[in-house]
């Protein structure tokens, strides 16, 4: 991979991203046909996370070949991607399908592209070009039409609020993902991100804290019925351990900015879930939110450019140069740089 070039390594980013989202939309139906028989959110969550850290965790330690330092070095990075973007991203956008339609819930999770264009501009000084500031409008008109707040429909305070809630983890998602200066292969931290939300979720839901409710009864769709451990099996396979893991590798080829637009097409793929599980169909002015949603998608990859926003990680300097030998070599210039990409300094 790591002779990739910017074209061929965007192209991949690409089709890594619209897999993850394809498989994310599908969590919000999946998980429906449980919450109706009497399952939780927080249960159903619970057994996404655990089976999904079980499938990546051999895997994930495979990857590090050995250098365990790096999960001593980023253990509060693992931790908070566990807690934040993992945890409670899903936690909040279960809730959010009890009170509201499953493709209105995620189209205001997916405020989150705002949220990271203004963090890396505050944060980092990425400041976004007019094409992607435009895009961000489109997007934002999108969903305008898709909350249908222009006929006055109502909505379920409850229901924002946790979509709110989820649009601040799936932030966090897309900014810890597109970070490569940490050195954790995609794997890695996806396998430990997943295994510290399902301890958090397990902890809360034994101790009473979560509200944790299960029914052997078969999960229920429009017109058809799947036995429950069917639906948890694909809820912790495909919607969470293929969908984590191809989303991380994606960002760190697109950029958390650019990653985080393309993965709106999760919301379509909701609401195509949705329409094909749950006999739930938009109405007009929310469809015609979602075509707007993706043109503003289209917008800001145009403001991107050619090549991905997250740049590569500096090399580090060779231990054995001497700068009073080398005069291409500023000791300055690599500490400000190392800075700026993360990487520790000496």
């Amino acid at each position: 991979m790591t002779h990739d070039t910017p074209s061929s390594r965007a192209a991949t980013g690409l089709v890594l991203a619209v897999a993850s989202a394809s498989t994310f939309g599908m969590s919000g139906a999946l998980a429906r046909g449980l919450l109706d028989t009497g399952w939780s959110a927080g249960a159903a969550v619970t057994l996404r996370t655990v089976i999904a850290a079980v499938v990546l965790l051999v895997p994930g330690l495979l990857a590090l070949r050995g250098r365990w330092h790096l999960l001593r070095d980023n253990a509060g990075l693992i931790a908070g991607y566990g807690i934040s973007a993992v945890a409670g991203a899903q936690l909040c956008y279960f809730y959010a399908v009890t009170y509201m339609q499953v493709g209105v819930a995620l189209l205001l999770e997916y405020t989150a592209p705002v949220a990271v264009v203004v963090w890396l501009w505050l944060r980092h000084g990425q400041r976004p070009s007019g094409l992607t500031g435009l895009g961000a409008v489109l997007a934002a008109a999108g969903l305008v039409l898709v909350l249908d707040v222009v006929s006055g429909a109502d909505l379920s305070t409850a229901g924002v609020l946790w979509a709110l809630g989820a649009m601040v983890g799936a932030a966090s998602y897309f900014i810890i993902s597109a970070d490569e200066g940490n050195g954790l292969p995609g794997i890695s931290l996806a396998a430990g991100g997943l295994l510290v939300a399902g301890v958090v979720l397990s902890v809360a839901g034994a101790t009473g804290l979560l509200p944790f409710r299960a029914s052997g009864a078969d999960a229920v769709y429009d017109g058809f019925t799947v036995p429950w451990w069917a639906t948890v099996l694909a809820l912790g396979l495909a919607t969470a351990a293929f969908a984590y893991v191809t989303g991380i590798e994606a960002g760190r080829r697109l950029g958390s900015r650019l990653a985080s637009f393309v993965a709106l097409g999760e919301v379509l793929a909701a609401v195509v879930w949705a329409w094909l599980l749950l006999g739930e169909l938009p109405r007009p002015i929310q469809l015609g939110g979602g075509l707007l949603v993706l043109a503003g998608v289209v917008v800001v990859k145009l403001g991107e450019g050619r090549t991905a926003l997250g740049a590569a990680p500096l090399p580090e300097p060779e231990p054995d140069l001497d700068p009073e030998l080398d005069p291409d070599l500023d000791p300055d210039l690599d500490r400000d740089q190392g800075a700026v990409s993360g990487r520790p300094v000496a």
